[in-house]
């Protein structure tokens, strides 16, 4: 078995995320296992990470309706310019929000986030080129990245979609909305996406029912300071969750914004103290979300990746043996017609001139069912290429069913894939405990039993 190297995406991973939380470092090594295992597998290269699947930044998404409540917001809470984020609502630009030192903010393209695995837009222009063909290339055309120098952003992503209401009503919106909605930590949501109803809208809500239960959705109600003279905050969230819950919405927390109207409001109002609360504790939620790919990773794995595999093997085992017994068919059909034309089964049971016979039809076939093999495999290996973009695996399918292509293989009723043994199993169970481990570890930092943290939990417990 060789030995696989570190990723430096990995390397980089544990640098500058690692050193946020002590589960995060030792999740960056449960990755390091997981790696070794595909790699030996076949199914990544040296340098390739299953890491890189998901974003580790910590990202809070902004999802609004119509009005300009959520632009308003964004200038407000991230003491930004107006002419920076004030994202109108004739954007139809996801836009991820990221801080930077420097004085004067920055827009770049969306190449920039498709082609960073950092990021969650990583490779996103392959599953919209699969959706719409010709769409991969207009990447800009839907996103961009926009640097500001925030406090509120640091160490933190922020994904302004679209004002959802008035962006056009198509599958790549849908799709970079549903995206979104399914990597965030956290999810606010202002309610003026309620008060109209398209297409999007209802996929929106949706994919909210489908992830409520994640318990990410922050509820946002922006109401003017002189509505509240006579109507209390306690009133205005009673209604929304009986309008809300119509609509199947049931979880999330509620908080009224007021006053945004009169433009840049102080640095830290009261109005979001609820919502800095809220964004603090979102590393957390980062945390439980890489956790939960590490187990996801590993599911796939037996779940997916390899019945994949098993099921191209059989295949082409299939095929393979089928165009070897049309040769045997033909050989056979003429053996017919030349017993009836002479009679030539006598030979067969020669005992020196049969086994010749017999030895020289081997030594025929061998090589023919290899040929047929290699051309099947061929074919095979262009649907699994197929049927991995489909499914949006970052494992190759086709390196772990290359290495099926022995001659014993070939030969040999065989259809587990190569590796794919106890051993294996295995070691997939004892990584998916170990992330289990982690969980209960992630957990017990917020639990006390009598007063005391639980016994040989705490962040500096062994971990192997």
């Amino acid at each position: 078995m060789t030995e696989k190297t570190v990723s430096k995406y990995l390397l980089n991973l544990e640098k500058h995320f690692a050193a946020d939380s002590p589960v995060l470092l030792k999740a960056a090594k449960v990755f390091q296992e997981l790696d070794q295992i595909e790699y030996d597998l076949g199914l990544i290269e040296m340098d390739e990470t299953t890491a890189g699947k998901n974003s580790w930044w910590p990202i809070i998404s902004l999802i609004g309706g119509n009005s300009t409540a959520k632009s308003r917001f964004i200038n407000n809470y991230l003491a930004a310019d107006n002419l920076f984020s004030g994202i109108q609502t004739s954007s139809h630009k996801f836009t991820v929000l990221l801080h930077n030192n420097q004085s004067n903010p920055t827009t770049l393209p969306g190449t920039a986030l498709d082609v960073d695995h950092r990021f969650p837009f990583y490779q996103i222009s392959r599953k919209i080129e699969q959706r719409q063909e010709g769409e991969g290339e207009r990447i800009n055309s839907y996103l961009e990245l926009k640097t500001l120098n925030s406090d509120r952003l640091k160490s933190k992503l922020f994904i302004d979609a679209p004002n959802i209401s008035a962006a056009p009503a198509n599958p790549i919106t849908s799709l970079l909305a549903k995206h979104t909605l399914e990597n965030s930590d956290l999810v606010l949501v202002f309610t003026d996406i309620f008060d109209s109803t398209s297409p999007l809208v209802d996929e929106i809500i949706e994919s909210i029912i489908l992830h409520q239960d994640s318990n990410k959705f922050v509820y946002l109600i922006d109401r003017p300071a002189t509505m509240l003279s006579s109507t209390t905050n306690s009133e205005i969230i009673s209604s929304w969750q009986r309008k809300l819950a119509g609509l199947g919405l049931n979880t999330g927390q509620f908080i009224v914004l007021s006053g945004q109207e009169g433009g840049l409001m102080p640095q830290n109002p009261a109005d979001f103290a609820a919502i800095d609360q809220r964004i603090a504790n979102v590393g957390y939620d980062r945390t439980y979300r890489i956790l939960n790919s590490v187990e996801k990773n590993i599911r796939e794995i037996t779940n997916v990746v390899m019945p994949e595999v098993k099921k191209a093997i059989v295949q082409w085992k299939d095929r393979s043996a089928f165009s070897s017994l049309i040769v045997l068919g033909f050989i056979a059909t003429v053996a017919i017609f030349a017993e009836i034309q002479t009679g030539i089964l006598e030979f067969l049971i020669d005992p020196i001139i049969g086994p010749a016979i017999i030895l020289t039809l081997l030594v025929i076939m061998t090589p023919l069912h290899i040929i047929f093999s290699r051309l099947q495999a061929k074919l095979i290996i262009n649907q699994l290429n197929a049927r991995q973009k489909e499914l949006h695996l970052m494992e190759n399918l086709t390196g772990i069913f290359e290495k099926n292509l022995t001659f014993t293989r070939m030969m040999l009723p065989i259809s587990e894939p190569v590796g794919w043994n106890k051993k294996t199993k295995l070691r997939l169970t004892q990584l998916s405990n170990k992330v289990k481990e982690l969980v209960q570890l992630l957990n017990d930092s917020f639990s006390t039993y009598d007063g005391h943290s639980f016994p040989g939990h705490s962040d500096s417990a062994d971990f192997k």
